[in-house]
């Protein structure tokens, strides 16, 4: 069937994430470029002395007894995730469903609607993991001059970054929306496509639902290695 051809699978290099999208907008990702010089494009020369500073500064740190407090930012972190991916399938499950409370068939076909769902997502999952991280980044300070400079040095690198990855991500729903054409366009010549209730629309919701996963991944590295740090305490 042409709609399966449409979201067939291509073997790419990188990041599940990376890969995922190149294989639904059918672009091939290219290697991914070494740390350092990505790093020297996104940096401008005042971030780069700020992150220069966290490095090479030495915070002052007062040892404090945080076991118990770790133990419960861990299972905070988790508990977070676990919402964060039931909100992804939550809303995956019903937008653009003609089954659903006032959504027409017109609504099925027309993109907004899910551009709109996936970029509320991604705003839940950001503040979500931003709110974590600043809070494991406190729980770091505390632990000793070492753990200290390793809180600065990622609030130094957030503050970088963060602009340069939110204008990034804010392009995936654009992306997406090549494959929810081919897969729209693709059921209007399969004779065994149904025209509303979705065969190609429900493909289109459980690819949108993978892709937000696959990004939920990657907000919550930086979240998964502050608390691999205080695990090595």
């Amino acid at each position: 069937m042409r709609m399966l051809q449409a979201s067939r699978r291509t073997i790419n290099r990188g990041p599940a994430f990376i890969r995922l999208l190149a294989r639904l907008t059918r672009v091939d990702a290219p290697p991914p470029p070494s740390l350092s010089d990505r790093l020297s494009q996104w940096l401008d020369w005042s971030q780069a002395l700020a992150l220069s500073g966290a490095l090479d500064g030495k915070p002052s740190a007062e040892a404090l007894d945080v076991s118990g407090e770790v133990g419960v930012a861990q299972d905070e972190c988790a508990r977070v995730r676990v919402a964060q991916v039931q909100a992804v399938i939550d809303a995956m499950a019903c937008v653009g469903d003609p089954r659903q409370a006032n959504v027409g068939v017109e609504d099925v076909a027309d993109y907004t609607v899910f551009s709109q769902r996936y970029l509320t997502r991604q705003r839940a999952m950001q503040s979500a993991t931003g709110d974590l991280r600043g809070r494991l980044r406190e729980l770091l300070a505390g632990q000793s001059v070492d753990m200290a400079r390793l809180a600065s040095v990622d609030a130094a690198m957030e503050l970088a970054l963060s602009p340069r990855e939110q204008a990034l991500l804010a392009v995936v729903p654009d992306l997406l929306e090549n494959h929810f054409e081919n897969l729209r366009q693709a059921s209007l010549v399969d004779a065994q496509a149904t025209t509303t209730g979705g065969t190609w629309q429900n493909v289109f919701r459980k690819d949108m639902q993978s892709v937000l996963l696959a990004e939920l991944d990657v907000r919550f590295q930086p979240v998964e290695a502050l608390l691999a740090a205080l695990r090595t305490r």
